[in-house]
């Protein structure tokens, strides 16, 4: 009779997924920003070898680091890891809606003139009205070029700040 094989033991097919995941993980530390990377308080040679990643331009070499990454992760716990990924994620959701309401205003104040401007200024009361509506006026004239480019995120900028402040 074959020997009965223990169920507390994964696959093969579980490990190799369990070891990809570590892989992706390590992929998405990689591209984190330094303060990002270094408030998860990751172990020193795991931090060392996605640093490293980094540094290298050759695809191929890149893709050692990461299965070497994935490797070191395999040794640790990484959920905490994720679930601290997850908290930065989070964090960041406020900032993506006041990007998401600055664009749509800086839309309207270039499709919809005085218009817009009249109801942003009635919504906003501490919006600059000229200095928004002279930026949405250069980002509207077609003979500036680079200038109507510069001004448009230029308005943009100012809007963001606008919704950002404590007026809001």
């Amino acid at each position: 009779m074959p020997e009965e094989t223990s169920d507390d033991t994964p696959s093969k097919s579980a490990r190799k997924r369990t070891a990809l995941a570590a892989q992706d993980l390590g992929a998405r530390l990689i591209g984190l920003r330094d303060a990002e990377l270094l408030a998860l308080d990751l172990p020193e040679a795991l931090l060392e070898a996605i640093l490293e990643a980094r540094r290298l331009t050759s695809r191929a070499a890149l893709a050692r680091q990461r299965q070497f990454i994935g490797k070191l992760m395999r040794r640790i716990d990484t959920a905490g890891i994720e679930a601290a990924l997850a908290r930065q994620a989070r964090a960041g959701e406020p900032d993506a809606g006041l990007h998401r309401d600055a664009e749509r205003w800086r839309e309207r104040l270039l499709a919809g003139g005085d218009a817009a401007l009249d109801e942003l200024a009635a919504a906003h009361p501490a919006a600059d009205r000229a200095r928004l509506g002279a930026l949405a006026a250069a980002a509207r004239d077609p003979r500036a070029g680079v200038a109507a480019r510069t001004a448009s995120r230029s308005l943009f900028r100012a809007l963001r700040t606008l919704f950002a402040g404590p007026s809001c």
